[in-house]
């Protein structure tokens, strides 16, 4: 049965303060390999206004899964959607790719930001996106839209959240994925305990001095 609630948020009209959208600079090649599937915590998505429990966390699928649309995200109480999408580490973020129906149940604005856990559809209709994406209308490819590399280089989760689409009541998408690589970290700091002109003997009585030295390997 489909969740019963409705949100509430300010007119549907958008301003994209100046970012350009993500079709419109030539697209940077990426490849296969370059799949972010395997680093995505799945289990932590989270989507609201879908119609039915855990429908966002179908639609992030193997790539040999992504024709597949008997599993597909439908919104519930209009055509407006977030997704949050946590990572196991820090991603270069190169592309999303975007699979819909080709009729106007397609998601058209779609809103990204970056390493945040509160936008709710308040927080996300005013607040200013780190991209913006306008995803093509009649088609049913899956489509990748390039995102700004230097923007995208650190990011541990994305949100994301569908404005608007092409008219209908309900938004459907059977298909996301992202490309990019797996920033990885540094390892933890090893710390290395020394004494200054130690002798066995002082252990009697006095508590050396001590020093702590981080060592950091990149």
């Amino acid at each position: 049965m489909a969740s019963s609630h409705s949100h509430t948020h300010s007119n549907h009209g958008h301003d994209d303060g100046g970012h350009s959208h993500s079709h419109s600079p030539p697209p940077e090649q990426t490849y296969g390999s370059q799949s972010l599937y395997e680093y995505i915590q799945h289990d932590q998505i989270w989507t609201l206004n879908e119609c039915e429990p855990n429908q966002g966390r179908d639609i992030i699928k193997p790539w040999n899964e992504r024709f597949d649309t008997t599993k597909y995200l439908e919104s519930d109480a209009d055509e407006q959607l977030i997704m949050h999408i946590p990572f196991t580490g820090s991603m270069k973020i190169y592309s999303i790719l975007i699979r819909s129906g080709s009729d106007d149940h397609a998601p058209k604005t779609i809103k990204l930001f970056k390493n945040r856990s509160d936008v709710d559809f308040s927080i996300a209709t005013d607040l200013k996106a780190d991209e913006i994406v306008e995803h093509a209308p009649g088609t049913s490819e899956i489509v990748e839209y390039s995102l700004k590399r230097a923007i995208f280089s650190n990011v541990k989760s994305l949100n994301l959240f569908v404005l608007d689409n092409y008219g209908e009541d309900t938004t459907t998408i059977t298909y996301i994925g992202f490309k990019g690589e797996y920033k990885k970290l540094s390892k933890d700091p090893i710390i290395t305990i020394y004494e200054a002109a130690a002798n066995p003997a002082d252990h009697k009585n006095l508590v050396p001095e001590e020093h702590f030295v981080s060592e950091f390997n990149d």
